[in-house]
């Protein structure tokens, strides 16, 4: 299923993916917490699209039912979400990227740590956040997150949204 069109105002983007393979409600929950979504309003976010995964429908719908649109529970954000795309996150990725022509401000991508999305990530070079998903069996996601942000190309993190601040002034 395609992602939601967004509206091309003036938008500052956060994209957050869980993944297409592996469950990640944890990061789920916590990028649709409030405190979260008061932290982007803070930042000057506008918009947050969210790739709640195979297993995400359910709490993408509770989110939906708790925090309808238009309500102030939101903090002013537009949310959208949808749950998997056939052709891939590129278009998603590129809406957290600068371009003036489309009235955009430079975003933020939060993403599970999988190596195809990481990369996809890096090619398009837009802000990148990696969150380890604790669930897995070993800790590959935790190794990779690690190293990246030691080589400097992505900020590392929990599945909290403590990494925000990082990106508020770039």
């Amino acid at each position: 299923m395609p992602s939601p069109p967004l509206s091309k105002a003036a938008m500052k983007v956060c994209f957050v993916t869980v993944g297409a393979t592996a469950s990640f409600h944890l990061l789920l929950q916590s990028v649709l917490a409030d405190e979260c979504l008061l932290a982007l309003q803070k930042l000057g976010f506008t918009h947050l699209l969210v790739q709640y995964g195979k297993d995400g429908q359910a709490l993408w719908e509770d989110f939906q039912r708790r925090c309808p649109p238009g309500s102030d529970s939101r903090h002013g954000l537009e949310i959208d979400g949808f749950d998997f795309n056939q052709a891939g996150l590129d278009e998603e990725m590129r809406l957290t990227r600068a371009n003036v022509s489309e009235g955009r401000i430079g975003g933020l991508l939060i993403s599970h740590a999988g190596s195809g999305s990481i990369l996809g990530a890096l090619r398009l070079g837009v802000p990148l956040v990696v969150v380890p998903n604790p669930t897995l069996k070993d800790n590959h996601q935790e190794e990779l997150a690690q190293e990246l942000q030691k080589q400097g190309y992505v900020v590392a993190s929990n599945y909290w949204y403590a990494a925000l601040p990082a990106f508020s002034n770039g």
